[in-house]
């Protein structure tokens, strides 16, 4: 039997004035929309991959203040599963002179309205969901996450 591991990423979900900050990237020829997200590099805290994926997505610095929900999705094109952290919280405005993570087009504000008017190019079911999340008000504590270290094993 095979190993089976999910992809573990995370995603900023970060609204102004009913309207959210989104990426416009190139994914293997087709253009979509996603929230700055990307996947946690090894030794990497979630909140560090957050803050991480979203400058360098964005070009903004993004300050997390709650966990809007834990998603598991199996991309049926490609038999991953992706198991998603989304993030709220704030961002500063974008750093010109900061070039954006290949592929990534642009970042834009889009209202959910305007997001659905172009579902055929939601880069995954993920990105509506964890804004519906958001807009129903779901919100955790950041003291929910933990990291364990070696030395809390002998404690």
């Amino acid at each position: 039997m095979s190993e089976w591991k999910p992809h573990i990423t995370v995603a900023a979900v970060v609204e102004r004035e009913g309207r959210f900050l989104v990426v416009e990237e190139n994914v293997e020829g087709r253009i979509v929309f996603n929230q700055p997200a990307g996947h946690v590099e090894q030794g990497e805290s979630l909140l560090e991959a957050v803050v991480r994926e979203t400058l360098e997505e964005s070009g903004r610095r993004f300050t997390p203040d709650a966990l809007v929900g834990v998603y598991s999705w199996r991309n049926p094109e490609n038999d991953i599963t992706y198991l998603r952290f989304a993030f709220t919280g704030s961002v500063t405005e974008r750093d010109p002179s900061r070039k954006l993570d290949e592929g990534i087009i642009n970042a834009v504000w889009m209202s959910r309205d305007e997001l659905l008017a172009q579902s055929n190019k939601i880069r995954s079911p993920l990105v509506m969901r964890a804004i519906d999340d958001y807009l129903a008000g779901r919100r955790f504590r950041l003291d929910l996450l933990h990291i364990l270290h070696d030395e809390a094993h002998n404690a």
